[in-house]
Formats: C-alpha cells, sequence, structure tokens
C-alpha cells in the first residue's frame, strides 16, 4: 500500500469514525429530551400521548387524594383555565400541597391522565419553577391570576 493510500484510508476511518459518534450523540439527545407542556396546552391535544414530557402549574385546591395505607396519590393540576388529572405512586417532596407551584414528569395516558414518575415542588415561600409561572402569565395577559394564597412570582 502506498503512502498516498495509507493516508486517504485513514482520513475515510476518522471520517466514519466521527460519523458513527455524532448519530449515537444525536440518537441518545432525541430520547433524552423532555418538552414542557402546561394543562392548556395539554387540553388542546398539543402533548404527545406516548412520550414522556413535563407537566408544569399549580395544585388545585382540595383535588389531593391519597390511598391510605398505601403511596398512591392523585391530584389535579391547572393553570387556572384548564386541569389535568395526575396519577402518582411514590413519595412526594415535604413541600407539595394544594395551591402550589408543581412540574410532574411522565407520561400522558390515553384516558387524559397523566401518569407521573417524578413529582418537583418549589423550595421556597416566593419560588415558582419559570416554566410555570411563565405559562400561567401567558395564559392571563402577564400577570398572575387574583389568588391570596399564590405568593409573588419572580419575573422572568
Amino acid at each position: 500500500m502506498t503512502p498516498r493510500q495509507r493516508r486517504v484510508t485513514l482520513v475515510v476511518g476518522i471520517l466514519a469514525g466521527v460519523s458513527i459518534a455524532g448519530a449515537l450523540a444525536l440518537s441518545a439527545f432525541r430520547e433524552n429530551v423532555m418538552f414542557f407542556f402546561d394543562p392548556s396546552q395539554v387540553a388542546a391535544g398539543e402533548a404527545p400521548i406516548d412520550k414522556r414530557f413535563r407537566l408544569g402549574g399549580m395544585v388545585r385546591p382540595g383535588s389531593v387524594d391519597r390511598q391510605a395505607g398505601s403511596l398512591e396519590l392523585q391530584f389535579v393540576v391547572t393553570d387556572f383555565q384548564q386541569d389535568v388529572p395526575v396519577r402518582y405512586s411514590g413519595v412526594v417532596p415535604d413541600l407539595f400541597r394544594e395551591n402550589q407551584g408543581v412540574v410532574a414528569h411522565g407520561r400522558l395516558g390515553t384516558d387524559g391522565i397523566f401518569v407521573a414518575d417524578e413529582i418537583l415542588a418549589k423550595h421556597d415561600e416566593n419560588y415558582m419553577p419559570p416554566e410555570v409561572a411563565r405559562a400561567i402569565k401567558d395564559k392571563h395577559g402577564g400577570v398572575m391570576p387574583a389568588n391570596p394564597d399564590l405568593r409573588s412570582v419572580p419575573e422572568t
């Protein structure tokens, strides 16, 4: 094999390796991307049925239903225009409660119930996840709805 053929073989091998690595990275990225939807978008059919996504909003007061003696929990996430029922099995964060911001990771079932596999709750009195605050404000003309139980929301 001549030196020129060896260089061409080396360049082709490097290009093939970089192409394969790029394809694997792109495939992993597509599988791990998780989009955020608010209850109005879910009700409008914008959320995928068979893929994981994040659902964010407020926990509707009076909607939390805990099954006695189990880790089963059902509640409703709202953006004050639409509601989405959520089912979760597991330990919820200590700060999870009604009328507070929440982000749930999971899948939307064909029955319209969001089955969560992870629940994230706010971490102090003045915090709401930025996506949740933005989604709720967008639905109400740029301001949070009048609700005395909601604390101030940082500007995004």
